[in-house]
């Protein structure tokens, strides 16, 4: 197993923990869980977004 392998992971685990703590901090300050939610999934989605981009771009290696 290569050294790196859990490297590539370590994005989404760190956007979903900012994301959830965010949520957490949101809705504890102006009281609508709907808001700080949806604030959390576009975080969420720009996470994930970058994880399947970086392999198209120079440099990134896919994933086979």
């Amino acid at each position: 197993m290569k050294p790196l392998s859990y490297a590539r992971d370590m994005g989404m685990v760190l956007s979903t923990t900012f994301g959830m703590v965010l949520w957490i901090v949101l809705w504890a300050l102006f009281g609508k869980g709907l808001d700080a939610f949806l604030v959390t999934m576009v975080v969420l989605l720009v996470g994930a977004s970058f994880r399947i981009l970086a392999g198209y771009l120079p440099g990134g290696a896919r994933r086979q």
